[in-house]
């Protein structure tokens, strides 16, 4: 239900409209079956690492406990991207959604406190981005709203959040069965559109349609932060992400093949592309319950990244690489509440400046590189410690150069994220060339920051540092 919860939300509910509009069109459903393969074998993946390592913290405990420190930083920081920034796009959705929903109940919500103060503007097709004075403080609230849950605890909010799960499952249910009546297939056609330069449609815009909708499927590693709080880890966790990725890329082809028969895919360019296909049915009862579904379910999204991204920050922390605000415990509800705020805070400020096409961006590039880490530490482990118990291992088979141990599942997900990553990388530098540098601008602080940090707090301050200086005073 972690799983199913975190991931179910922006993908659906926001990103597959993007997507289509500006990159894919029908064609949108191919971008699912490319951006689910990379999963798959990312999931296979985690699989094999939760069942031989049980322990919270994710990818980044995966990579300290097998390659070490650096490494361990290096993703640590990525997921920051992956799940932190992440919310700033689910709460980008839930803000659109909120917004319409409140204008149908004849409470018009001014556009200076629910827009972003940088905004994508498409020029052909170029991409620019404009800034103005707004900022989108519906969005900021659910994050605010959402933390303070967060410190409430953890397993009064897993009640509410399974129960979250089948509500919004139930009604992106209602919304197929009756959007199958009014479907136009002509909106279908044609499958793949007239390519227009760059990755405008076409093949090139199926894999960067790929590239954004790879934000989708950040929830399903969530359930690898929660190894801590499972009654049987080595079967459960990777039972969870396996199970939980089948069940939303499902999810997510059937809704998305109905949304772009119901209304043109060139008019769902928008934060809330449900909504505007439920109001083209004219089925006002429907269209109230997909807005208050989707205004709690990415809800429950934002729950799952946050407490994710949380649990993250706390097991940097216990290793000395964060500051010790971040595993300081509530003494009463027993979680990382000044951690917390500070996350809270912080991804405020992202979704209330940020639009969702730059942040789409920036996380998929960061899960794509995270992605790829994991696929790769399954390669390191099993070469370093071949004979360590697994409840859980890849399947397909490998083969071996020079006595190295080479998977193909971990290789596929490795050549799979490189093509998610790809489109991203080359859009920025397209967008440079054409004097819009905000994209890589922001990347680029992005990694400096997690360098300078690294650099000057975590090397000094970690758990290595403090045992290599134990070892140091005990020899003199």
């Amino acid at each position: 239900m972690l799983g199913v919860g975190s991931t179910i939300g922006a993908g659906i509910y926001v990103m597959t409209g993007t997507a289509a509009a500006n990159y894919a069109g029908p064609s949108i459903l191919l971008s699912f079956i490319i951006a689910g393969l990379a999963c798959l074998f990312t999931a296979l993946s985690y699989g094999e690492l939760a069942s031989a390592m049980p322990v919270s913290g994710s990818a980044y405990t995966y990579a300290y406990v097998s390659m070490g420190e650096g490494w361990a930083w290096a993703v640590g920081w990525l997921l920051l991207l992956e799940y932190g920034i992440s919310c700033a796009g689910v709460a980008a959705g839930f803000s659109g959604y909120a917004v319409s929903f409140l204008q149908d109940c004849g409470v018009p919500v001014p556009h200076a406190v629910s827009t972003t103060t940088f905004q994508v503007m498409f020029q052909g097709a170029a991409r620019h981005v404009h800034t103005g004075w707004q900022i989108d403080a519906v969005g900021a609230f659910s994050i605010l709203v959402v933390t303070i849950l967060l410190i409430f605890g953890v397993k009064e909010s897993l009640r509410i959040n399974t129960a979250i799960v089948f509500l919004k499952v139930g009604v992106l249910v209602i919304f197929v069965v009756l959007g199958v009546w009014v479907i136009h297939p002509a909106y279908w056609t044609p499958f793949i559109p007239h390519y227009e330069g760059g990755f405008r449609y076409g093949l090139p815009g199926i894999f960067r349609a790929a590239s954004i909708i790879f934000f989708a499927y950040v929830g399903f590693e969530a359930v690898s932060t929660a190894s801590s709080e499972a009654k049987n880890p080595r079967r459960d966790i990777p039972l969870g992400i396996v199970v939980s990725l089948v069940i939303c890329t499902v999810v997510y082809m059937i809704v998305a093949a109905v949304l772009i028969g119901v209304v043109p895919w060139q008019t769902l360019d928008v934060a809330d592309p449900l909504a505007v296909a439920v109001n083209a049915m004219h089925q006002p009862w429907l269209a109230v319950c997909v807005k208050i579904g989707a205004i709690i379910g990415l809800c429950s999204v934002l729950f799952g990244l946050l407490y994710a991204q949380s649990r993250i920050f706390f097991a940097m922390a216990e290793d000395g690489l964060m500051m010790p605000i971040f595993s300081k415990l509530h003494p009463q509800y027993k979680t990382p509440w000044v951690g917390t705020i500070v996350l809270g805070i912080t991804v405020a400020l992202a979704t209330a400046t940020l639009p969702i096409d730059i942040i789409g961006d920036l996380v998929s590039l960061g899960t794509a590189t995270a992605f790829g880490i994991v696929c790769f530490t399954v390669i390191w482990v099993r070469n370093a410690s071949p004979n360590s118990p697994r409840a859980f291992s890849v399947p397909g088979g490998a083969f071996y150069i020079k006595g190295v141990w080479l998977g193909y599942v971990p290789l596929l997900g490795i050549f799979f994220c490189f093509i998610m990553a790809a489109p991203l990388f080359i859009d920025m530098a397209l967008a440079c060339l054409a004097g819009d540098p905000v994209p890589a601008v922001l990347l680029i602080t992005y990694g400096v920051c997690g360098w300078a940090c690294y650099r000057f707090y975590g090397k000094q301050h970690s758990r290595l540092a403090r045992e290599h200086a134990a070892q140091q005073g005990g020899t003199e």
